[in-house]
């Protein structure tokens, strides 16, 4: 037995009639009553919202170029030297946004920032080498210049540690300037010669 034919559309044989008597119906509202309650536009609404034509499915996304896959499959985790640049990167870009004349809530926020970090950071004897440095020298968040140089000693701090080389924080400002600073290289004092241009 063949399955019985689909019923009719609820519009006839029009499918813009819907929208065509929704128009229509505002309109007549428009020039009759233009003060009338919310509620009847709902009701006007109604022929609209009634049709239920779903959207074609759309097909799966094409699967990426073999190189693609390729590349993707030498993926691995961040190194502990990765994660120390991106976070330092991330403190530097802070400190030289906050601001000139900080509120007690963002000073709360800059310490409170460090506080996480030294609980949260995925490198444990990092993180609790972090949590030494802050008890030996309490965050300075009294200004935007305060708080860079602060950080920019802290930094330093750990990098002496690490015996790395200590990066000179009366540049700090030239090296981490505002984001929307030309060339960020806000409040640069003296040349740029050992700053490369990026």
């Amino acid at each position: 037995m063949p399955p019985p034919p689909p019923p009719p559309p609820p519009w006839g044989s029009n499918p813009l009639e819907p929208v065509l008597q929704t128009v229509a119906a505002f309109s007549r509202r428009l020039l009759i009553a233009p003060d009338a309650a919310p509620d009847d536009d709902a009701r006007l609404l109604r022929p609209i919202l009634s049709l239920s034509l779903s959207p074609p499915p759309t097909p799966p996304p094409p699967p990426p170029p073999p190189e693609v896959l390729k590349k993707d499959s030498n993926a691995a985790p961040l190194t502990k030297e990765e994660v120390g640049r991106a976070t330092w990167m991330l403190l530097h870009t802070i400190a030289a946004q906050f601001p000139d004349e900080p509120t007690r809530q963002q000073k709360r926020d800059a310490k409170e920032l460090m506080a996480i970090i030294s609980r949260l950071y995925p490198c444990k004897e990092c993180a609790d080498h972090f949590k030494e440095v802050l008890k030996e020298n309490p965050v300075q968040a009294g200004s935007q210049a305060e708080f860079s140089q602060w950080l920019c000693y802290v930094h330093n701090v750990v990098n002496r540690s690490l015996g790395k080389l200590i990066f000179p924080c009366q540049r700090v400002n030239a090296r981490w300037g505002k984001l929307d600073c030309p060339e960020r290289s806000c409040d640069l004092e003296g040349s740029n010669d050992i700053i490369p241009n990026r």
